[in-house]
């Protein structure tokens, strides 16, 4: 423990640091294992879908997904092939890059999204929005804007 504090960190740093990993994993492993037994769907697999819904003309190049999902490009090529093999996704060549890949939502895989959202979304709600107050909400968005960690409204 003493290294710890010789780095800077005092007992309720420390703590608070810790209580924020274990959030985050004990909501994602909850996630995980609803999307998995409802729809077959592991949660980063549901992550790429959904930013692939909600890219223009449904498609990504592999290294913006890959910044997206917090995947290294060599873990998102094996989750692709994956979503590619289950017609998901398919690969298409980007025209101004001969290099470069895009990832696409197929049909298959837009209907895969919205039977599981509706999973994901209750999940996120009884795991952690119902647990907090507005204002609660309102002190974590806050506190999230000044990490730089918050997106849109």
């Amino acid at each position: 423990m003493t290294v710890l504090h010789d780095e800077g960190l005092n007992a309720q740093e420390l703590a608070v640091w810790r209580a924020l990993q274990r959030a985050q994993v004990r909501v994602a492993r909850h996630l995980e294992a609803e999307l998995l037994v409802a729809h077959d769907l592991p949660l980063a697999s549901y992550d790429v879908l959904t930013h692939l819904a909600e890219a223009p003309e449904r498609r990504l190049r592999m290294n913006d997904l890959a910044d997206r999902v917090l995947l290294s490009r060599s873990g998102l090529t094996r989750l692709i092939d994956r979503l590619q093999r289950d017609g998901l996704v398919v690969r298409e060549a980007c025209p101004s890059d001969a290099r470069g890949l895009f990832a696409v939502l197929t049909p298959q895989g837009e209907e895969r999204l919205a039977g599981a959202t509706p999973t994901y979304l209750r999940g996120i709600r009884t795991q952690f929005l119902d647990l907090l107050t507005p204002d609660d909400l309102a002190r974590c968005r806050a506190m999230l804007d000044k990490l730089g960690l918050t997106e849109g409204p």
